[in-house]
C-alpha cells in the first residue's frame, strides 16, 4: 500500500514538473489581450504557437536554471573588458535577452500593460489614422511641388541670362564720327536723360557717379551695352580716361539734397569742376559745366538775363549751392584763359520730368506726390511765387545743341512761360483728378519769390528754345510718379523708355 501512494505522488510531481518546464506555450501566458479592434491576440491555434516557441530557443525558466546552476563556479577575468572593449554578453544577460516576448506587431489602438511601450509611446504611421496620413501626404506632394516650382524658376533665370539683351534702337556711327563722352552725375535725373539722348545718337558714353542722388535703375537699360560704361566714381576724386566731350552734370540740385551736407555740395562744385577742367586739360576734351539759375539768387531783375550778377547771400543756407556753383563757373573761365580749355556753361532753371527723386524736396515732385496720395498740397509761404518749369527732354536738346555750338559765354536754358506756384498746385490737382486741399506753410528762407529766364542769347546762338507743352509734360511725369507708387517690390521695373531723335523731331 505505502510503495502504491509513492508511486502516485511520484507521478503527480513528474505531471506539475512538465506542465511547469514543458509547457508547449514556453512559459507565455494562455491569457488573450485584446487589440483595439475586437479581436484577440493569441487566438492562434496552439499547434502553430508552439512551433514558434520551440523554434524560438529554451525557455526562460530553463535559461534562469542553468545560470543558478553555474553562479557557484568561479568567474574568469576578462581580457576584453579589462582592455576596454565590450566582451561577450554574460548568461544573465543572454536569459534576459533571450526572454523577452515575441509578440505580433501591434494594430491601432493596441496596449500592452506593463510594457515600454506603455511608459513610452512613441507614434508611428501604424498609430495614425487614416485622415492624418493622407493630410500628410498631401502636405508632402505640396512641399514638393514647392521645390520643383524653384528649381524651375531658377532654371528660367539661368537661361535669361544667356539671351542677349534687347535694347533700344541707336543710331550706327563710324570711327570718325562716333566720340567717347564723359557724363558725371549721368546716374541722376536730368543725366541719365542725357545718356539716352547720347546713346541714341551711336555715341560711346561714360557715366561716372556716386550714387548719393543718382540710381542704377535711371541707366539700368543701358547696362551690356558695348557703346555703355558705368563707373562708380565721386569726381571729388580725380579720374583719369580718354575722351572727347565731358558733361559736368555732378551735383545735388534739391535743397533738401544740397543743404543735407553743405561742405560736400561745395566740395563737389569746386574740387569736382577742378578734376574735371584738369582732366579735359590733359585730353583735349570740350566741357559743358552745368550751372544753375540759383547764381541769381533773389533777383531784383526780371525776367533773368545772362548779363545780370545776381542777389546771393554768401552765408546763407543756399549758399552751399549757390556760392559752388557760382565758384564753378568762374573755375571754367579761368582754365579757358590760362590752360586754353574749350569750356561751355549753362544756367538750367527749373526742369521736371520722369525720374526726378520722389523726395526731391521741390514744387512738381512735391505736388504730383501729395495729389496722388490725396493729401494735402502744401505751398511754402503765399503761393505767390513765380516759377517757369521746362520738360528735361527740352532741357537736354539744349545741352546737346549748346556743346555742339561755337559759343562760350554761359547760357540760359528755361522756359519763360511764369506761373504762380498756386497755379502749379492747381493744374496738378485737376490733372491727378483728385480732391486735394491746398493748404499754406511758413516761408522758407531765401526762397526766391520770382524767376523767369531770358532766353535771347539761346534763340540767337544756339537755335533752341523749349517745345514741350506744361500739360503734355505733366501728364507724362504723372503717369511716372503713379507708376512709382504702384511698385511694391524691386523686381517690379519702371522704366521710362528713351524718346528717340525722331520722335522729338515731331514734337
Amino acid at each position: 500500500m505505502k510503495q502504491f501512494l509513492a508511486f502516485g505522488v511520484t507521478i503527480v510531481l513528474v505531471i506539475c514538473l512538465y506542465k511547469s518546464w514543458g509547457s508547449p506555450t514556453n512559459g507565455v501566458s494562455h491569457y488573450a489581450y485584446d487589440d483595439g479592434d475586437g479581436s484577440v491576440i493569441g487566438g492562434e491555434d496552439n499547434a502553430a504557437i508552439d512551433q514558434k516557441h520551440r523554434r524560438a530557443g529554451p525557455s526562460p525558466e530553463r535559461l534562469v536554471l542553468s545560470v543558478a546552476d553555474r553562479s557557484g563556479q568561479k568567474q574568469q577575468p576578462n581580457d576584453d573588458a579589462a582592455a576596454g572593449r565590450p566582451g561577450p554578453l554574460d548568461d544573465v544577460e543572454l536569459a534576459l535577452a533571450q526572454s523577452k516576448p515575441q509578440r505580433p506587431p501591434l494594430r491601432k489602438g493596441a496596449f500592452v500593460a506593463g510594457s515600454a511601450l506603455e511608459r513610452h509611446h512613441v507614434p508611428s504611421l501604424n498609430d495614425l489614422d487614416p485622415d492624418d496620413l493622407d493630410h500628410e501626404s498631401r502636405l508632402n506632394e505640396l512641399h514638393e511641388a514647392k521645390r520643383q516650382i524653384l528649381e524651375l524658376e531658377r532654371k528660367i533665370q539661368e537661361l535669361e541670362g544667356r539671351i542677349p539683351r534687347k535694347y533700344p534702337d541707336v543710331t550706327f556711327l563710324n570711327y570718325k564720327n562716333r566720340k567717347r563722352i564723359l557724363i558725371t552725375g549721368g546716374a541722376g535725373f536730368v543725366g541719365s536723360h542725357l545718356v539716352d539722348y547720347l546713346m541714341m545718337q551711336g555715341h560711346e558714353v561714360i557715366v561716372a557717379d556716386n550714387f548719393f542722388t543718382g540710381r542704377k535703375r535711371n541707366v539700368e537699360h543701358w547696362l551690356g551695352h558695348e557703346n555703355f560704361e558705368l563707373i562708380h566714381h565721386d569726381i571729388v576724386n580725380p579720374l583719369f580716361i580718354e575722351v572727347d566731350e565731358i558733361y559736368h552734370l555732378a551735383s545735388p540740385a534739391s535743397p533738401p539734397h544740397y543743404m543735407y551736407n553743405p561742405v560736400k555740395t561745395i566740395k563737389t562744385n569746386t574740387l569736382g569742376t577742378i578734376n574735371v577742367l584738369g582732366l579735359a586739360k590733359r585730353v583735349g576734351a570740350k566741357v559743358l559745366i552745368a550751372s544753375t539759375s540759383e547764381v541769381y539768387g533773389d533777383p531784383d531783375v526780371h525776367p533773368q538775363p545772362e548779363t545780370y550778377w545776381g542777389h546771393v547771400n554768401p552765408i546763407g543756407p543756399r549758399a552751399c549751392y549757390d556760392e559752388g556753383k557760382r565758384v564753378s563757373e568762374t573755375l571754367s573761365y579761368a582754365y579757358a584763359k590760362q590752360e586754353k580749355v574749350n569750356v561751355r556753361v549753362a544756367r538750367i532753371f527749373n526742369t521736371y520730368g520722369p525720374r526726378m527723386h520722389m523726395n526731391d524736396g521741390r514744387v512738381v515732385s512735391n505736388f504730383i506726390i501729395q495729389a496722388l496720395q490725396n493729401q494735402s498740397i502744401t505751398i511754402y509761404g503765399s503761393g505767390r511765387q513765380t516759377r517757369s518749369f521746362q520738360y528735361v527732354s527740352d532741357l537736354v536738346d539744349g545741352l546737346v545743341s549748346l556743346m555742339a555750338s561755337n559759343y562760350t559765354q554761359p547760357v540760359n536754358l528755361g522756359n519763360p512761360v511764369e506761373r504762380t506756384i498756386q497755379d502749379f498746385a492747381e493744374i496738378i490737382r485737376d490733372l491727378v483728378g483728385c480732391k486735394s486741399k491746398i493748404i499754406e506753410l511758413p516761408a522758407v528762407e531765401d526762397d526766391p519769390q520770382r524767376r523767369k529766364p531770358d532766353i535771347s542769347r539761346a534763340k540767337k546762338y544756339i537755335n533752341w528754345e523749349p517745345r514741350v507743352p506744361l500739360q503734355e509734360g505733366l501728364m507724362k511725369t504723372i503717369d511716372y510718379f503713379r507708376k512709382e507708387l504702384a511698385r511694391s517690390n524691386h523686381s517690379q521695373r519702371n522704366i521710362f523708355v528713351p524718346e528717340t531723335t525722331e520722335f522729338r523731331s515731331l514734337l
